[in-house]
């Protein structure tokens, strides 16, 4: 056995190669101590331990090498555990960053909102503005209106207290105000007035009500009618909507709709009567008279009441029609939409005043024009017809497919008397 001394291992190494087993340990005073077993060679002599030397200087060089390698490995990891600490490091520096620009974004957005709702506030105060300056422009138009109609009438001043929002404020008024004789109420007031020419006037439904134009026909039956209605060449479409029916819509001088609101006013200021005067394309004229007539106001859809028929037709309106909401095509009313009109509809209609004005058939050549008398007959598979939709009174001719030519609708108080003064 051979003992060598050399530089310090770890641990003890143990290794075997031709020259037999052996193996190191550290000692306690640092030496290494390596111990070699050499294997009995022939002739039972022990081998020539320097002939070992090299290869246990190679086993000597290949640990000297794995100590350097253990060396350098805990230099790397050194090294990574130092780069780790930088990273840890940068990744805490961007989470505070991360957190603060979290906190800005915050912030910003609750400024967002802020601004979006002072935004919303704003539009909402810029658009009532916009709707005051309205309504002050119309009651400046209202007045405008007022004062041209107390220029011609002077007793009709009351109804610029009544009727004007800037002056609804005054609970008391002069005894000399209160004096509304000379105001014309409806063309019935007008007749009462002395005039017996048929035209267009002005008049002041009720008080709280504004001046509203009518065309006033002083010639039938004694005159004094207030026309709410015209058809007789169909210059003027009725295929409307609830706002153009409400307001009302066309001319005076030929055909037109009065308008929901000032039939309301008018037929609700006292009892009235309502008289529907129709030609049809042959000529022949017959009327119907009813005893009863009123609408009410909007938010009751302009309800239909009428009774009291009488007349040279028969009566194709009151018993169907009564009580019934007024409906235009904007509405969702299909009858409304099939004819093409606003009415007051059933299901659908006997009567149909505002229908499509179906015209005559005519002839024209170099010397004549002829207007064939089976005018107004109209088929129901006709360009976009999916029903009846003309100017029906259907006992006229007992069908919903013959359109008249004309008609008229007016009312008056029933308590009127031709001739006389009130």
């Amino acid at each position: 056995m051979v003992v060598l001394g050399v530089g310090a291992s770890e641990d003890e190494r143990v290794g075997a190669s031709q020259c037999g087993e052996y193996s190191n340990q550290v000692m306690k005073d640092g030496t290494c101590k390596l111990v070699a077993t050499l294997p009995q060679m022939d002739e039972h002599r022990c081998p020539d331990v320097f002939r070992c030397t090299d290869e246990v200087s190679y086993w000597l060089h290949e640990n000297e090498e794995r100590k350097q390698q253990i060396l350098a490995l805990h230099e790397t990891i050194s090294e990574l555990q130092e780069e780790l600490r930088n990273h840890r490091h940068r990744v805490k520096v961007l989470e505070l960053q991360s957190e603060e620009k979290s906190r800005l974004n915050s912030s910003q957005e609750h400024r967002v909102r802020e601004l979006e709702a002072q935004y919303a506030d704003a539009t909402t105060l810029l658009h009532v503005q916009g709707s005051l300056l309205s309504d002050l422009q119309v009651q400046i138009l209202n007045l405008s209106m007022l004062v041209e109609k107390v220029h011609r009438n002077p007793g009709c001043m009351i109804n610029i207290v009544r009727t004007s929002p800037l002056l609804s404020n005054q609970h008391t008024l002069h005894p000399e105000m209160q004096h509304v004789r000379n105001c014309p109420i409806d063309c019935a007031s007008i007749y009462y007035n002395g005039v017996r020419r048929s035209g267009i006037y002005t008049v002041v439904p009720s008080l709280g009500a504004m001046p509203v134009e009518v065309y006033c026909d002083m010639d039938t039956d004694g005159g004094g009618w207030t026309v709410i209605q015209r058809r007789q060449d169909g210059s003027v479409k009725f295929d409307r909507g609830w706002k153009e029916y409400k307001d009302g819509f066309g001319d005076l001088r030929t055909e037109y709709w009065l308008g929901n609101r000032h039939i309301h006013d008018l037929s609700t200021q006292g009892d009235y009567v309502l008289r529907v005067d129709m030609e049809d394309w042959s000529g022949k004229r017959k009327h119907a008279l009813y005893q009863n007539f009123r609408i009410e106001d909007e938010a009751a859809q302009y309800r239909l009441h009428i009774s009291g028929f009488s007349g040279t037709v028969e009566d194709s309106f009151s018993w169907y029609h009564d009580k019934q909401d007024f409906s235009t095509p904007d509405t969702g009313n299909i009858c409304a939409e099939i004819s093409h009109a606003g009415w007051w509809y059933n299901q659908c209609f006997y009567a149909n005043l505002n229908g499509v004005y179906h015209k005559a058939k005519i002839s024209r050549n170099l010397y004549s024009i002829t207007i064939y008398p089976k005018g107004g007959r109209y088929s129901p598979k006709g360009k976009n017809t999916l029903g009846p939709n003309g100017i029906v009174w259907f006992t006229w001719k007992d069908t919903d497919y013959y359109s008249l030519r004309k008609v008229a609708m007016m009312i008056r108080p029933r308590t009127f008397r031709p001739h006389l003064s009130p």
